[in-house]
């Protein structure tokens, strides 16, 4: 490697500078701040775990994802954490073993061994909240709004939530009776939104002529909330809990609607992302000028059964590093230059000024830079006895 080639970073891993690690920092603590005061305790994962414990249950998708080692002192394989969801449903599970619900929170670094095709980073700064031991839609709609409210207090002035609903598909899965080879043909087809692809697979697979016709719906099924009338007439002779999940999507509609009446809802009933994760309500938060969404979560029950210990759960999260982009102020200027000098009084004045919270810069001597550099309005000048702080010119 030549001199030259030792300041290259890895494909998909980045580092963070000023100001972008300020606002990333500030974002953070807001954040945090907002679920605490929705009632959400934070934790901190470890950053390696044993492979049978990340990759257990839901954390199967992530083993592409997931760079593995060796521990020198068991012998037994690791992985570096991924996906902080898993390690939260273990905390909940294993380690906290609480009576009720339970929300937690999070902020932290993951490390992927590949990009997903939405999102370019290896080492994002995952965000979110998870709520466990609550099956109803209420837990759902407290998610939907916390993740709403995080991606405004981030600065977006303009949010699109995309709505969905996992259940509904397995259920028709179900009753059609479907092998594995078959689901997951009409599956892929879903996934691509290819119609004619889709006729083929499920006129192959599919007997049920009226099942038939409902899996065929499904790729046209997306839109405003008025999607939800139209499923209901072409899910008309659907099994029970294909009504139910309809009516679930109906009642979060209103329920985000009601606290936020400008809000653009789309509906999308063939939206499969995280078909082996999911188990209810899938949701993603997207904003103008940004290809992929900045939220995502959703329902993922019975995560804790690895575990030993089945829970209802629902949650959302988001990297830190995409949402700090959506506000790009440059950090204020709002400092004090300080001299570099050892006169009587000037280290007291320095001291108390940043013990009182302010933000003191002291040159250090030879220094080149000047206030205007180091983002100071103001500066110690010495008057007497005393130093004050003047403000520059």
């Amino acid at each position: 490697m030549t001199i030259a080639d030792r300041w290259l970073l890895p494909d998909g891993m980045d580092e963070v500078l000023p100001p972008q690690a300020a606002r990333m920092e500030e974002l953070r603590r807001a954040l945090l701040d907002l679920y605490h005061r929705w009632g959400y305790d934070q934790v901190m994962p470890p950053p390696l775990e044993f492979l049978d414990s990340l990759l257990t249950g839901t954390g199967t998708d992530l083993d592409l994802q997931t760079f593995k080692l060796t521990d020198q002192l068991t012998g037994r394989m690791m992985g570096a954490s991924a996906d902080v969801t898993p390690q939260v449903a273990r905390m909940d599970a294993h380690s906290l073993k609480r009576q009720g619900p339970v929300r937690l929170c999070y902020c932290t670094n993951v490390l992927r061994a590949k990009s997903d095709q939405h999102q370019g980073s290896r080492s994002p700064v995952q965000v979110g909240v998870e709520l466990f031991g609550h099956a109803g839609l209420e837990a759902d709609l407290e998610i939907l709004r916390l993740a709403l409210g995080s991606v405004k207090a981030a600065g977006a002035a303009e949010v699109h939530l995309a709505l969905g609903h996992i259940g509904l598909y397995r259920s028709l899965v179900q009753a059609a009776e479907l092998g594995h080879a078959e689901e997951r043909a009409i599956f892929a087809a879903l996934e691509l939104k290819s119609p004619g692809e889709l006729a083929a697979c499920v006129e192959s697979s599919v007997k049920d002529p009226a099942l038939a016709e409902m899996f065929l719906a499904l790729v046209e099924l997306h839109g405003g909330r008025e999607v939800l009338d139209e499923a209901r007439s072409a899910f008309a002779e659907a099994p029970a809990s294909v009504g139910a999940a309809l009516d679930q999507l109906a009642a979060l509609c209103e329920g985000v609607a009601a606290a936020d009446p400008q809000l653009d809802i789309y509906i999308d009933l063939a939206e499969l992302r995280g078909y082996e994760y999911h188990t209810g309500m899938m949701f993603a938060a997207y904003v103008p000028g940004y290809g992929q969404a900045l939220a995502k979560g959703g329902r993922y029950d019975d995560t804790g059964r690895a575990f030993g210990r089945a829970r209802p759960a629902t949650g959302f999260s988001m990297d830190l590093k995409l949402l700090a982009t959506l506000d790009e102020q440059q950090p204020p200027c709002d400092g004090i230059w300080a001299p570099a000098d050892d006169a009587p009084g000037l280290a007291q004045a320095v001291q108390g000024l940043r013990e009182a919270g302010e933000r003191v810069v002291q040159a250090l001597p030879g220094q080149r830079t000047g206030p205007a550099e180091h983002r100071c309005d103001r500066q110690l000048v010495r008057m007497g006895d005393d130093w004050q702080v003047s403000h520059l010119a």
